[in-house]
């Protein structure tokens, strides 16, 4: 109960720091910097770290490319069904196939599960939704844009992004077991994320921004909320039969609402490979231009 209420405190004092006007308009900016540099980087050398060999791991890695195939297929036809012009099919793409099993995903999994399941929302996330936004997302961006992409730039941005980097070393250090003060200092640096990613997604909350768009706002959502999640259950646990904890946070991740950095990237006419990564730090506020969302 405490967690979820410290989610819902975090959330607020977001709103009301941005109402009030006591924090300037770059504050998400800071926030999501820190987040990147220090929290996520700080929590994947810890959770990672302690994760032992789990076979549904395999699943969560797969979760976000599975769900971003399928809303590929199913926002090409649901966009041509509803007469959407091309630019918000694409946009959809981006929006409806990503999950935010980061900013959100991981207070969400603390709350729920424990923080001793963090490592596998970051599996979630960093091999799977940062991965692919990184890869398939730019490729479908640049398809429905006027953008160019750049392969090297892109395997560049990965391998030096923070909390991917991040990963690689927890996986390696496995072996190794970590001193005492390394873990206190560790688990202080990343108790940061949840009341830093709450309030910063609460900081860049505008609701008047979904007037006009609520044809391609539903079927978005129906997908992302409901459609996808749906059928990575059907197809992990109903079909292949696999379950356990790992599991459940599996699909808890692929039901998380919609992720920021993708909208970012949806709104953003020159998207090949230059902000994915920068548009984690920068104001992240989502934005509607041109029919696309």
């Amino acid at each position: 109960m405490t967690n979820i209420i410290l989610l819902i405190v975090c959330f607020a004092v977001g709103i009301i720091l941005h109402r009030t006007g006591r924090f300037p308009a770059a504050t998400p900016a800071a926030l999501n910097g820190f987040i990147i540099h220090v929290s996520l980087p700080a929590l994947a050398l810890l959770h990672i770290h302690r994760l032992r060999p789990d076979p549904s791991l395999i699943y969560t890695g797969a979760m976000a490319w599975l769900l971003f195939g399928a809303g590929f297929v199913f926002f090409r036809y649901a966009g041509r069904m509803a007469g959407l012009p091309d630019n918000t099919v694409g946009a959809l793409m981006l929006v409806g196939g990503l999950g935010n099993t980061s900013f959100v995903g991981l207070p969400m999994i603390e709350a729920y599960y424990g923080k001793e399941y963090l490592g596998v929302g970051l599996i979630a996330d960093q091999l799977g939704s940062f991965l692919v936004l990184s890869t398939l997302g730019i490729f479908v961006a640049t398809i429905y844009s006027s953008g160019d992409i750049s392969p090297r730039r892109m395997v560049r941005k990965i391998l030096l992004f923070p909390p991917f980097e991040a990963i690689i070393l927890a996986f390696l250090l496995m072996p190794v077991p970590f001193p005492s003060w390394l873990i206190i200092v560790l688990q202080k640096l990343g108790d940061t994320l949840t009341p830093l990613a709450l309030a910063s997604v609460g900081f860049q909350l505008r609701l008047s921004h979904i007037k006009g768009e609520l044809k391609p706002l539903g079927i978005g959502l129906l997908y992302k909320l409901a459609i996808g999640p749906a059928l990575i259950t059907l197809l992990f646990v109903g079909i292949m039969g696999a379950g356990g904890k790992v599991m459940q946070v599996t699909i808890f991740e692929a039901a998380m609402a919609p992720m920021i950095t993708a909208g970012i990237i949806a709104v953003d006419p020159y998207p090949a490979g230059l902000v994915v990564f920068a548009a984690r730090g920068v104001d992240e506020r989502p934005r509607f231009r041109e029919g696309g969302i």
